[in-house]
Order: C-alpha cells, then sequence, then structure tokens
C-alpha cells in the first residue's frame, strides 16, 4: 500500500449540537456577524447561519479554534445559500 500524505489545507470541520433546546455547541464558525437576544447570525464554512430564539447569550466563541457556544431558548436554525462578494456589476460580468 502506498503513503498518501493528508492535505495541508483541509477543510474544517461543521458540526452542531443540540442540547434540550437550550444549548448549542457550533464548531466551524468563521465569523460571528450579529447578535442580540433573539438572533445569532454568523458565518460557517458550510454557509451563513442563523439561530433564533429568546434569551440568547453567547457562552463561549473561540474563532481561532472555530467554535461558538449558545445559551438560550433555541427555536430554529436556518442556513442561507453562500452570496457571492462584490457588487451589482461583479455578478452581472459573470
Amino acid at each position: 500500500m502506498a503513503f498518501e500524505p493528508k492535505e495541508a489545507a483541509a477543510a474544517p470541520s461543521h458540526h452542531l449540537v443540540l442540547e434540550e433546546r437550550s444549548s448549542l455547541s457550533i464548531s466551524g464558525v468563521e465569523e460571528v456577524d450579529s447578535f442580540d437576544e433573539s438572533s445569532i447570525s454568523l458565518s460557517t464554512c458550510q454557509g451563513a447561519l442563523t439561530v433564533r430564539g429568546e434569551n440568547l447569550h453567547i457562552e463561549k466563541l473561540s474563532l481561532d479554534g472555530g467554535d461558538l457556544r449558545v445559551e438560550g431558548s433555541i427555536d430554529s436554525l436556518s442556513y442561507e445559500e453562500r452570496q457571492t462578494k462584490g457588487g451589482f456589476f461583479s455578478r452581472l460580468l459573470r
């Protein structure tokens, strides 16, 4: 069997763990775009994710490791399609 080296820049993994609808752990987080007590919008390696609920609090955030932990009453998780960067003309000229 030949030795196959792992790729140096492997894609980060993305996991969601929801416990009792009150504690959410997310890996693969790249950036937190906005947050308040009713919603948290963030960018992950799998696309934009919005967490909605009540009394939401970010308990842990590690962008170096890509980990986020949210506490509160979680009502929904929704992904959005990745949007291309750039304005109207960059989309027009594709």
